[in-house]
């Protein structure tokens, strides 16, 4: 297979972005206009806008700089995996996951929330001293996430 023909398979179908304000009402915007993308796509949505809702208040809470926005990408491709791409201004706060949460406790299930819906995530550093978290998901097979897995 030429180099060509693999660019080509794992380039995306479609592809949206958008610059949000770091605030509570950007990361609320990021999950309706990720909800409206999908839709206009043709493809289920829910699994997609829990992931991008946690993604999105994680850049807002822990990725703010003042002055600074977050940006939301989403790349569907061929083979109908999606991937969820937040950008923050804060490279040196990279995300991991906590332990395991009091069930009373109001914060820390985020990125579990993430890793129950995607098959695979992770950060990667951005221009300007930022970070990119993503998170993909097959759309396909994409259901409510399993109980057991943690």
């Amino acid at each position: 297979m030429s180099q060509k023909s693999l660019a080509e398979i794992s380039a995306p179908v479609r592809h949206f972005a958008i610059q949000l304000s770091a605030t509570r009402r950007g990361a609320r915007l990021a999950r309706l206009l990720a909800e409206r993308q999908l839709d206009e796509w043709g493809e289920a949505y829910d699994a997609a806008a829990q992931v991008v809702a946690e993604l999105a208040s994680n850049a807002v809470l822990h990725g703010r700089v003042p002055g600074r926005d977050f940006r939301l990408a989403l790349r569907l491709h061929a083979d109908r995996t999606l991937r969820i791409e937040v950008t923050d201004a804060r490279g040196d706060r990279v995300p991991r996951l906590p332990e395991p949460v009091a069930d009373d406790a109001e914060t820390g299930r985020g990125l579990r929330i993430v890793s129950a819906y995607a098959h695979r995530w992770g950060v990667v550093a951005a221009p300007a001293h930022a970070k990119t978290v993503w998170a993909e998901l097959a759309l396909g097979t994409v259901g409510l996430p399993d109980p057991g897995r943690s």
